[in-house]
């Protein structure tokens, strides 16, 4: 496949916390196999905190889904059944690192490049998929 064609990847889970370490994992490969080592340990925190978010806090299946565009950005969203939207990213501090919970969207949009949501349907649910960019090039 050529470098700078796109590619997109979605990978259903369960709602199952071992989830979120497939879903790394999985990332991982993705993005090494198409040459985008330097993204990895941004994205897989990235991913890491959509991920565990849809899992920890929806009843339902989720999806993690990883694509590349044409432009050379990598966009890694999540699916979950809870078609509220997420709360509003408290961006990491010093208060706020006392905190067991809340931080993972702050983390999100502190890393990213741009992060956003938008309600989706999957498996014939409701719900929304949170999203983050980070650029290839």
């Amino acid at each position: 496949m050529p470098e700078n064609e796109p590619w997109d990847y979605t990978l259903y889970i369960p709602n199952d916390l071992r989830a979120v370490t497939v879903c790394r994992r999985t990332l991982r490969l993705i993005l090494t196999l198409h040459g985008l080592i330097g993204l990895v340990d941004t994205a897989e925190l990235l991913a890491t905190e959509l991920v565990s978010n849809a899992v920890r806090h929806t009843k339902g299946p989720a999806a993690l889904r990883v694509r590349r565009t044409r432009e050379g950005v990598v966009w890694i969203g999540a699916w979950d059944t809870d078609p509220a939207p997420p709360p509003p990213p408290r961006m990491p501090g010093l208060a706020a690192g006392l905190e067991e919970e809340g931080r993972g969207l702050g983390l999100v949009r502190a890393c990213a490049d741009g992060w956003g949501w938008q309600p989706s349907a999957r498996f014939g649910d409701r719900g929304k998929f949170v999203w983050c960019e980070l650029a290839a090039a």
